[in-house]
């Protein structure tokens, strides 16, 4: 009972926040439909199997969080596209001598939206009255989102206009635009250039396909963007971007931007260096609980993020939490975006101290001053192998700046022993055990 009225109260507190003004568009009546990542309330009744990752949705919700660029140490591999061009060879970018095809990856957070911007405002010639720069994006939501910067870039060319290309903004049919940016997703854009015949995209001067990996995940997007590409012109200017460049993104990339440059974050060695690994052993789901109030009476945490593998557990959790005095956020999967997104805000300004989640919601974003991050079930792919990539992404959530970490893993069954010992196999990184009912040892580690 406790659950299911601490769920309700989430859903009623999160339903009450105010909408996001930057997932509108001014004087257009545009609802999200199929072609976006807001939920129905259908999304409600969809059971813990059936929810699966939203990468469009970690997408925005990284967009909608970060009010700064990342400070990223990672270095960055240039790599042109002949090793007999004079541009093999450059040390900065003004010698790249721009506009060139281009393929860009880093992570959310390093200005990849203002790069691509600052391209097709470059382009633009006012004075010209038809679209010059063409953007697609995965979902509606991250269009507008998209949209919203482009606004807040071209503040000062105020005779620059900008077109939403999504469903429901309905334009007579016949009627060609003048606006000199479209920015929309691509089954509607396809249909505006080649149905609808609302664009020339013969004069399309720069094509930006934004969230590469995003779309690639998005059915049916893939397929529509080379079409689009297709009827474009071979001097236009090609741009992709994206946050991870797997091998499904670089296949994509190749068939839509013709002998590019490319531009990527160099992978380096993850370190788990600054992050103190512990697991705790426990009997049963009770036990885990009692063992996490005890760390939470041991020692001073600024803020933490507690991880479980399902919403039924999270909703447990929290509920439980909240009873002890603890200010608790709780991240439930059939929040809309908007919802989420204020969340994590609230928790990123500290007004809730814990942050209770599940994968889904929780990958990809970066909360900085988490000081403790509790695994109350261990990272299991569907197979219940462990999930090692997650398991980093985790407790990565910590230790960071050089700030030292706390990662602490709750084992309760053989089966969780073993998930344990090959996730310390794999990092080679011992995982050393903590007693929770010796507060001296639990002291120590604080320390």
């Amino acid at each position: 009972m406790a659950t299911d009225s601490w769920a309700l109260a989430v859903d009623e507190q999160e339903a009450a926040v105010k909408s996001m003004s930057n997932l509108q568009i001014k004087e257009e009546k545009v609802k999200p439909d199929t072609n976006g990542v807001i939920k129905t309330s259908a999304t409600a009744e969809k059971t813990e199997e059936e929810e699966k990752e939203d990468r469009a949705a970690q997408s925005l919700l990284n967009k909608l969080i970060r009010s700064n660029l990342v400070d990223n140490t990672n270095q960055v591999e240039v790599l042109q596209r002949d090793p007999n061009s004079p541009l093999y060879s450059v040390k900065s970018f003004e010698e790249l001598r721009l506009p060139q095809n281009l393929i860009a990856q880093s992570q959310s957070g390093t200005g990849k939206t203002a790069a691509f911007v600052l391209a097709m405002l470059s382009r633009v010639e006012p004075a010209e009255r038809y679209p010059q720069c063409l953007c697609l994006s995965p979902t509606y939501e991250l269009a507008l989102q998209t949209g919203k910067v482009i606004e807040q870039m071209g503040k000062f060319h105020p005779e620059l206009k900008l077109a939403y290309a999504v469903r429901g903004n309905k334009l007579e049919r016949g009627q060609k635009i003048s606006e000199h940016i479209v920015i929309g997703t691509p089954g509607t854009v396809l249909d505006w250039c080649a149905k609808l015949k609302f664009i020339d995209p013969k004069k399309i001067k720069v094509f930006v396909l934004d969230e590469a990996d995003v779309m690639i995940a998005t059915q049916g997007h893939q397929d529509q963007s080379i079409r689009i590409q297709r009827m474009l012109p071979r001097n236009c200017q090609m741009l992709l971007f994206s946050a991870t460049f797997e091998d499904s993104v670089w296949k994509f990339a190749q068939k839509v931007v013709p002998d590019p440059n490319i531009i990527k974050l160099k992978r380096e060695e993850e370190t788990l260096d600054t992050i103190k690994q512990y697991y705790v052993l426990c009997n049963n789901r009770d036990e885990k609980f009692q063992a996490l109030c005890n760390l939470y009476g041991a020692i001073t945490i600024a803020q933490a993020m507690i991880f479980c593998h399902t919403r039924k557990t999270a909703s447990w959790l929290a509920a439980e939490l909240s009873k002890e005095g603890h200010q608790v956020a709780l991240l439930s999967g059939e929040m809309m975006v908007e919802q989420r997104a204020a969340v994590i805000e609230r928790f990123r300004e500290g007004k809730e101290k814990v942050l209770v989640t599940t994968n889904v919601c929780a990958r990809g974003i970066d909360v900085e001053q988490v000081s403790v991050v509790i695994n109350f079930d261990l990272p299991v792919d569907k197979d219940g192998n462990p999930d090692n990539e997650t398991y980093l992404h985790r407790i990565g959530r910590t230790g960071r700046f050089g700030k030292r970490g706390l990662a602490v893993n709750m084992v309760d069954s053989k089966h969780s022993m073993n998930i344990l010992n090959r996730i310390q196999e794999h990092f080679n990184k011992k995982i050393e055990r903590l007693d929770t009912d010796d507060l001296d040892e639990i002291e120590k580690i604080a320390n």
